[in-house]
């Protein structure tokens, strides 16, 4: 079995506008894909707004330099994540096919294994 990240891509400032039964909606929604595929998951979460990201870059001296905001600026931002085990690229991706994302989409990468 190999392990995937599901990466979750989504507009910000659509979920920023969404109403309550929409954001309850999808709050659901991830609780029913939690449900139908516990057995696969091992582990995942919700992040906060990429508004409260601060991200690290060595400048040209070599000194880590930190600056306010997201890595790279995008339309849609990684929201949140899961970490799923599958038999393979097939049966990861019917798994991710079922990952609610409203404003965006997902991306799914196998996680190397370092042993």
């Amino acid at each position: 079995m190999t392990q995937y990240l599901v990466l979750i891509y989504e507009n910000e400032q659509s979920w920023a506008n969404a109403d309550e039964a929409t954001v309850g909606r999808m709050m659901s929604e991830h609780s029913s894909f939690g449900q139908k595929n516990g057995a696969s998951l091992r582990g995942g979460n919700a992040l906060e707004s990429s508004t409260t990201a601060t991200s690290l870059r060595r400048n040209a001296s070599g000194e880590i330099v930190a600056t306010d905001g997201p890595f790279a600026e995008t339309k849609e931002a990684l929201g949140g994540y899961y970490v799923i085990e599958a038999d393979d690229l097939d049966a990861a991706l019917a798994i991710a096919k079922q990952v609610p994302a409203t404003f965006g989409g997902v991306e799914v990468r196998p996680i190397r294994d370092m042993s």
